[in-house]
């Protein structure tokens, strides 16, 4: 897979703020709230020829959500409308991840422009902490991603974070 093949960085300068196409932990409503406020989500949301990894390097040292570009494949995930203050705080929370504009499908609306966090660095254990990878599984169920895709991440491997 090769990173970053078809996203292109994005100006937090913006004047219009397109969607936010959340595939990883900000899937869940309540961690997305609980970072930026009321943020609604738009619909169900797919971005082609892109899947799901974990390479992205946490400062915890565990594995974090990231995109690579995948011929055939599909990465769902959720469009949320947010304003351009909540992008300005979330990307607070995305740190080691770069803003960038894609173009998703969102059902009922069809191709949209969205921005989305793409990883800037990487590891070489990609493994994300058990509850990490929760958060993501709770988010895709309580959105009714597609059952394959709830499957596959609840099968994606995962670890215990070690204790302090």
């Amino acid at each position: 897979m090769q990173r970053n093949a078809s996203a292109s960085s994005c100006s937090t300068a913006s004047t219009e703020v397109p969607l936010y196409f959340a595939y990883g932990s900000n899937l869940k409503a309540e961690r997305l709230i609980e970072r930026v406020g009321a943020a609604p989500a738009t619909g169900r949301a797919q971005l082609a020829d892109h899947g799901l990894s974990f390479a992205k390097r946490g400062r915890d040292g565990s594995g974090k959500a990231c995109f690579e570009a995948a011929l055939g494949q599909t990465l769902w995930g959720v469009a949320y409308s947010l304003t351009s203050e909540q992008f300005e705080i979330l990307d607070r929370f995305e740190r080691g991840y770069d803003r960038v504009e894609i173009s998703i499908r969102v059902e009922q609306s069809g191709l949209l422009a969205a921005v989305t966090y793409q990883a800037a660095r990487f590891t070489d254990d990609p493994t994300p902490f058990d509850w990490y990878k929760q958060l993501i599984v709770d988010g895709a169920r309580e959105h009714g991603l597609p059952s394959e895709w709830q499957a596959m991440l609840a099968a994606t491997p995962a670890r215990p974070q070690p204790a302090d």
